[in-house]
């Protein structure tokens, strides 16, 4: 199926999505600046927030971009394009998961769809994970 937009749109709507102060990202941060939590700390990763002091680092994966197992719906142009893409950041991911692991930390890893769905909910699960 071709797209049923042009290359030009097509190149602009991507370029519309964004990486950081996410809506999934923005519910958190209101959460974590109270627990001494760094927004988008500039370490390893690109975690979305970090705690030196208890060593915990934060991850807010879109169902999209990290393969959600629930969510995912592969594309249906450019199929290997996007396979090659989304099957390489959840490569990364296990990559610094492992490194984060080993180095003493704790790893927390949101899905975006838990944070859109019940975002009080989710609040009491990240502050009893923490």
């Amino acid at each position: 199926m071709a797209d049923v937009h042009s290359q030009e749109r097509r190149s602009y709507n991507m370029s519309r999505i964004r990486s950081t102060e996410t809506k999934p990202e923005l519910i958190v941060k209101e959460i974590l600046e109270k627990k001494e939590f760094i927004y988008q700390p500039e370490i390893y990763g690109k975690p979305d927030f970090a705690n030196f002091n208890k060593k915990v680092v934060i991850f807010i994966d879109g169902c999209f971009w990290h393969k959600c197992s629930k969510c995912f719906v592969a594309p249906k142009t450019k199929s290997r394009f996007w396979a090659n893409k989304i099957n390489g950041n959840v490569l990364r991911d296990k990559e610094i998961n492992l490194n984060y692991y080993y180095a003493g930390w704790k790893i927390i890893r949101i899905w975006e769809h838990l944070l859109n769905k019940n975002p009080t909910l989710n609040y009491n699960l990240i502050i009893k994970e923490i």
